[in-house]
């Protein structure tokens, strides 16, 4: 799909599951005709039985509701709840469910990292949420910090286009070998444009293992390479590649005010230690590293300036960048920048710890060399990644797909 900036649009930065999940079920509620939803993970507990409800609810009163779930992502929902959805009407698809090797999947890369729904063709979501309750506050010091958007206007158009045609690739006949080779998507019938809500213009940037394999790093790039004053970004999971660490040095060098917010109390303990890595090549060069502590961050968010800002699925990682099927909203907006700036800077203030570089001292033999290793890793990480085997996603119905009944939702290792 090729997207294009489109203006009018109304963007609401939701924080966490506890503004995310009552704005997503309130307009499933309402819906009349149609939802189109996509989500790595779906678990079967308070907030995934709310969602089921909602749904349910929907399909009963005749509206059509096409949701996708990763087969690695949501293993564990049980027949039950499954059934209970399908008999419903909702069609469950379950994204690339390669069959198992002693019970384990055996594809675990390119996966479907999304977090989309769209309800009735005017009003979406997009952002790094998933269905779970450990994103909820009340979760407790584990609970994820997290970000989403609610958008009305001419952009919902598109991602609306966006999500149909995802279904249609993953449902449809193997592709001819010249489509294959060309990238060629199938037809998906234009939508009308909706009128303008807003004043935000805005672009819906994907990545996936076809066309578009690195347009969300390439957005980011110019977005770094183009700041004249700020660079804030929050990212969970950051190991991103040589070309974009090179863009941030470069705008610290310059003058601009670079600032990362990673993990603190990483859900993974690798994801601290990789960061880790990076912090004295960004620190020598002047780029500012906050720590936070709080509960683990989950967020996928940046901006520059006082006008660009980005909300998505998207890590800084190589799975992020260089696997997974990802998307995110691009948003110019100065009333937006301005309060995700504010959100993020009262987070530095208040839950961060800033990194010094006296912190991270780098000496020795073994310093240099895993320096050398780690800088020559990120340089050409995009080319090995590309070596691993490209296929068309696949779309298959619960009861084709291999099933778990029930068990402990929590899956150690997973980066969501």
């Amino acid at each position: 799909m090729k997207s294009r900036w489109v203006s009018g649009n109304r963007v609401t930065l939701l924080i966490n599951g506890d503004a995310y999940f009552p704005r997503v079920f309130e307009c499933i509620a309402a819906a009349e005709h149609e939802v189109l939803l996509e989500t790595f993970i779906l678990f079967e507990d308070k907030v995934g039985l709310a969602l089921q409800a909602a749904l349910l609810s929907a399909a009963r009163r005749g509206v059509q509701i096409d949701i996708t779930i990763d087969g690695y992502g949501s293993p564990d929902l049980s027949p039950a709840f499954i059934s209970a959805l399908t008999q419903a009407g909702v069609r469950v698809h379950v994204f690339d469910p390669s069959p198992r090797l002693w019970g384990y999947r055996t594809n675990l890369f390119r996966r479907m990292h999304r977090k989309i729904v769209v309800v009735d063709g005017n009003r979406a979501f997009v952002g790094g949420i998933n269905y779970s309750d450990d994103h909820l506050v009340d979760f407790g010091p584990t609970a994820k910090q997290d970000y989403a958007i609610e958008i009305e206007g001419p952009l919902v158009s598109q991602i609306q286009h966006f999500a149909r045609s995802q279904l249609l690739i993953g449902q449809g006949e193997p592709p001819r070998l010249r489509d294959r080779l060309f990238g060629r998507e199938p037809d998906v019938p234009a939508l009308p444009e909706l009128p303008a809500a807003g004043k935000a213009v805005a672009l819906l940037v994907t990545r996936d293992n076809r066309q578009h394999k690195s347009d969300i790093e390439r957005h980011y790039r110019i977005a770094i390479r183009t700041a004249r004053h700020r660079v804030l970004i929050a990212n969970a999971y950051f190991f991103p590649g040589y070309r974009l660490l090179k863009q941030l040095r470069k705008a610290a060098q310059r003058g601009v005010d670079v600032r990362l917010i990673l993990q603190g109390e990483p859900d993974m303990p690798i994801v601290k230690v990789a960061a880790g890595l990076l912090y004295h090549h960004l620190l020598s060069a002047g780029v500012k590293i906050y720590e936070y502590s709080e509960r683990p961050l989950h967020g996928k968010v940046a901006l520059t300036d006082n006008e660009w800002s980005t909300v998505g699925s998207s890590n800084l990682d190589p799975l992020s960048l260089a696997l997974n099927l990802e998307a995110n909203v691009i948003i110019r907006d100065t009333a937006f920048n301005q309060l995700l700036g504010e959100h993020l800077t009262q987070l530095m203030q208040s839950s961060c710890k800033q990194i010094l570089i006296g912190d991270v001292a780098e000496t020795g033999l073994w310093v240099r060399l895993r320096s050398f290793l780690v800088f020559h890793l990120l340089r050409h990480y995009p080319a090995w990644f590309g070596w691993l085997p490209v296929h068309t996603p696949r779309l298959t119905l619960p009861d084709q797909a291999p099933a778990q009944a029930g068990g402990d939702h929590v899956n150690e290792g997973q980066v969501s």
